[in-house]
C-alpha cells in the first residue's frame, strides 16, 4: 500500500464520516500519550502541528520550556477498529513531537530513533526489526488469577484466552500491523503474537499499537493483559526477543555464501556490538525494577553474555538458515523485554551494532553447551559473564556509557537515568511481602 500523503488523509476521513482523530506520541519512558480533535481541526494541525503542554509529560520539559508540538505523520494515519460507535469511526496517527520553532525535540522518543537510523542510512544500511513480544492475561489488575493453565502451543481447552488472542490479530491487522503467527507461551496465562518484520521505524510505532490493542482486546473482555516482565514468581517472565537484521538495497546484509555459519562479516561484527555493549544498555532495554525478577538463571531468560547458533540460552542466538531464504538471516537478541519503550530499545541496540561494525570487533566463539548447566568455574574459562543483577547495577552501567548516551542524546540520556535512579530509590524503601512473610514472625 503506498504511503499516505496529507490529501489522502483529508479524503478518508471524509470518505469513511470519521468524526475524531487521535494523535498518538510516546513518553520517554514509552508510555502512550494522546491528544483528540475533531475532524474540523484536522487540516490546520496537519499543517501547523497540534500545541500541547509538555511539562506534564514524563522527561518532556521544564515548566518554563512547556510549549510542545505534535506534529501528526500522515504515514502512519490508521482507522481505530474499538472505536466504531453510533458517533462515528475514529482514527489515529503518530506523531512527532517538536519546539514551538519547528525543530525536533530532543526529547522525543520517535526522534531519537529516527536520528540513529540515519546514522545506519549514511552507511547504506536499512534497520529491519522483528519482535516477538510475550504477555499475560489475567482476571485484573488488581490480582494476578490467571485465565489457563495451557502451557506452549497448547490448543486444549484449558487455552481459553485464545479468542482474545484470534480478536487482538484480527484488530491488529485492521490497523495495518502485519502479524506472523500467535501462541500460548511456556507459562500458564502467558501468550504470544509475532509481528512481520519491517523498517525499524515501522516496527517501534507498531509494537505501540500491539501494547494497547492487546490490553484493549482484553479489557472490552472483561480481563487484563499485561506486559510487565515478571508478574508471577516461579514461573517464567515475558521477553521480547528481537530479531534483527540490516539491508543494502534489496540484499541482505548479513547473509554471506561462502561462510559456514552464512554470517557476513558485517553480521558478525554486528553481533559483537550488541555482546560488548549489552551491559551499558540493559537499563533501556530492561528499564524497570521488575525486569531483573525475569533475568535470573532457570527460566529461559538470557543471563549469560554469548551467541550461538541453535542454543536457546544464548543471548544472542542465530536461526539456522534455510536454502533460498537469504533474506531471513538474522540475528535474535533475547534479553530485552517487552515493557521496554521500542523508539529507546532500538536506537541502543542498532547503535551498539553499528559500533561493532565500525570497530570491527572480534566476534567470539559460539557457546555451543546449555549455559545454564555450566559451572561458575566454567562460565570463567569460556569468559562469559553475566547481565547486570538489578536495576541499580544496570544504571551505574549506563551513566558511564558513551554509546549510550550518544544514542539517546543528551537531554534525554540525562532525563533517563535521573528517572531510573528515582524509580531504584523508592523500590529500596519498601517493604516487600517476602520480608514480612520471613522476618516479621522470627525477628
Amino acid at each position: 500500500m503506498a504511503l499516505k500523503t496529507k490529501k489522502d488523509v483529508l479524503k478518508l476521513v471524509k470518505q469513511h464520516n470519521i468524526k475524531f482523530i487521535k494523535l498518538w506520541f510516546t513518553d520517554v519512558l514509552g508510555f502512550q500519550k494522546g491528544i483528540a480533535m475533531t475532524r474540523r481541526e484536522l487540516e490546520k494541525a496537519m499543517e501547523d502541528g497540534m500545541g500541547f503542554d509538555g511539562s506534564s509529560i514524563e522527561g518532556f520539559a521544564r515548566i518554563e520550556e512547556s510549549d510542545m508540538v505534535a506534529m501528526p505523520d500522515p504515514t502512519t494515519f490508521q482507522l481505530i477498529p474499538w472505536r466504531a460507535d453510533e458517533d462515528g469511526l475514529s482514527a489515529r496517527m503518530f506523531c512527532d513531537v517538536l519546539k514551538p520553532n519547528g525543530k525536533p525535540f530532543e526529547g522525543d522518543p520517535r526522534y531519537i530513533l529516527k536520528r540513529n537510523l540515519k546514522k545506519a542510512e549514511d552507511l547504506g544500511f536499512t534497520y529491519y526489526i522483528g519482535p516477538e513480544l510475550e504477555y499475560f492475561y489475567f482476571e485484573n489488575p488488581k490480582n494476578t488469577i490467571i485465565l489457563d493453565r495451557g502451557g506452549y502451543f497448547d490448543l486444549t481447552p484449558l487455552d481459553v484466552a485464545q479468542d482474545l488472542r484470534r480478536e487482538t490479530v484480527i484488530m491488529l491487522e485492521k490497523m495495518g500491523v502485519e502479524v506472523e503467527y500467535s501462541h500460548h507461551e511456556v507459562a500458564t496465562s502467558q501468550h504470544e503474537i509475532d509481528l512481520k518484520y519491517c523498517d525499524a521505524l515501522t516496527m517501534a510505532d507498531n509494537v505501540m499499537t500491539y501494547r494497547m490493542v492487546v490490553k484493549e482486546v482484553a479489557r472490552q473482555h472483561g480481563k487484563y493483559a499485561t506486559f510487565m516482565p515478571k508478574p508471577i514468581y516461579g514461573i517464567n517472565g515475558s521477553g521480547m526477543h528481537v530479531h534483527q537484521s540490516l539491508f543494502k538495497g534489496a540484499k541482505n546484509a548479513f547473509f554471506s555464501k561462502t561462510d559456514k555459519s552464512h554470517l557476513s562479516d558485517t553480521a558478525k561484527y554486528f553481533i559483537a556490538g550488541i555482546l560488548e555493549h549489552v551491559n551499558e544498555m540493559t537499563a533501556v532495554t530492561n528499564q524497570w525494577v521488575n525486569s531483573y525478577k525475569r533475568l535470573i538463571p532457570g527460566y529461559e531468560a538470557p543471563v549469560y553474555i554469548c551467541w550461538a547458533q541453535m542454543n536457546r540460552s544464548a543471548l544472542v542466538r542465530v536461526p539456522m538458515y534455510k536454502p533460498g531464504k537469504e533474506k531471513a538471516t538474522r540475528v535474535e537478541f533475547r534479553s530485552p523485554d517487552p515493557a521496554a519503550n521500542p523508539y529507546l530499545a532500538f536506537s541502543v541496540m542498532l547503535r551498539a551494532g553499528l559500533e561493532g561494525i565500525k570497530k570491527k570487533y572480534k566476534l567470539p566463539r559460539a557457546a555451543e553447551d546449555n549455559i545454564y548447566r555450566m559451572t561458575e568455574k566454567e562460565r570463567e574459562k569460556s569468559d562469559i559473564q553475566s547481565l547486570p543483577e538489578d536495576l541499580y547495577e544496570a544504571i551505574k552501567l549506563t551513566e558511564k556509557s558513551k554509546l549510550v548516551k550518544e544514542a539517546l542524546g543528551d537531554k534525554l540520556f540525562e532525563y533517563f537515568i535521573r528517572n531510573k535512579y528515582m524509580e531504584w530509590d523508592e523500590y529500596k524503601a519498601q517493604v516487600s511481602k517476602y520480608e514480612i512473610d520471613k522476618y516479621l514472625p522470627i525477628l
